[in-house]
């Protein structure tokens, strides 16, 4: 049968990068990549806490962390970063102090950058966040899955394909539907396609 890939990981090289870049022996291997999940849920946790968007949308598009020796430098592509600069100083100091007491790393250093992504809705992640919100809102969800196609298509992206599946509306039978709009290529592995699958906790189950 059909063997599935991430479709990140199996366009590594190509178009896609690494999200975390450091070299490890293969005895600290694992301890790196524990601690790679600790920071990316770290900040997921303090951005949901300290954050009330009025669409909820956290607006991290991704995450990225390089590591040398005396050093985790990383970076968080948003899409809204509005509250991240405009109390700028502070709140990245209490989310770094926050990250140094998690990993309690004595001996390095931890630096935090914020970019802003030009266009949010091209990232797919941002796209999931807010079908997510619709979704958690009860939102019917071809209603959802039309305003997000929209929305990345006002981005200028070439194509969009959406999938939701789960009891869609509560249905006692869990299906799966999906939309696609303009031209995804999945075969061509050149051509520059993102990828995001993102689980939403809605009260009728997953």
């Amino acid at each position: 049968m059909g063997q599935k890939i991430n479709p990140l990981g199996f366009r590594l090289g190509t178009t896609q990068s690494h999200d975390s870049i450091w070299f490890a022996q293969p005895t600290n291997y694992s301890e790196n990549i524990q601690e790679d999940k600790k920071i990316r849920d770290c900040i997921k946790n303090y951005i949901q806490k300290n954050i009330r968007i009025s669409s909820g949308v956290e607006g991290i598009g991704q995450i990225k962390i390089q590591k040398r020796i005396d050093l985790i430098q990383v970076i968080i592509y948003m899409g809204f970063p509005k509250f991240l600069i405009e109390g700028k100083s502070q709140k990245i100091e209490e989310l770094q102090t926050n990250m140094q007491k998690k990993l309690n790393c004595v001996n390095r250093k931890l630096n935090i950058a914020i970019v802003k992504v030009a266009n949010a809705y091209k990232h797919p992640n941002i796209i999931a966040e807010f079908i997510a919100g619709q979704l958690k809102n009860r939102v019917s969800f071809r209603k959802a899955m039309k305003k997000a196609i929209e929305l990345t298509e006002q981005a200028g992206t070439k194509g969009v394909q959406v999938q939701i599946a789960g009891r869609i509306d509560g249905k006692e039978i869990a299906r799966v539907e999906w939309i696609r709009e303009g031209r995804v290529p999945l075969q061509t592995i050149r051509a520059k396609i993102d990828y995001c699958c993102y689980t939403v906790r809605t009260i009728y189950g997953v």
